[in-house]
């Protein structure tokens, strides 16, 4: 499946709010271990890191197969999306 350069920074936007989302949920009720969170909060939470892991998931396998398919460095094409990313952060 071919992916374009703006998928990529799409899909890695989204792993990384997800993510910044699991963090704000831990933030907010505690850790699991020191904290006994109500089975909706821990639903919430569970919820939450599915999404992440899943949006990550698919963000590492489309940026796999973009190098793969453009044959260019996965460092150099990393740290492009990093930047590219971190632009669009500061834009919104």
């Amino acid at each position: 499946m071919a992916h374009t350069f703006e998928e990529l920074v799409q899909k890695r936007r989204a792993a990384d709010l997800a993510q910044h989302r699991v963090e704000e949920l831990r933030d907010s009720y505690g850790p699991p271990t020191q904290h006994q969170w109500t089975p909706r909060q821990s639903d919430t939470y569970e919820t939450a890191v599915r999404a992440w892991r899943d949006l990550d998931r698919d963000a590492r396998t489309a940026m796999a197969e973009y190098v793969k398919e453009g044959g260019q460095s996965r460092h150099k094409i990393e740290a492009k999306l990093r930047k590219a990313v971190q632009e669009d952060d500061r834009s919104t």
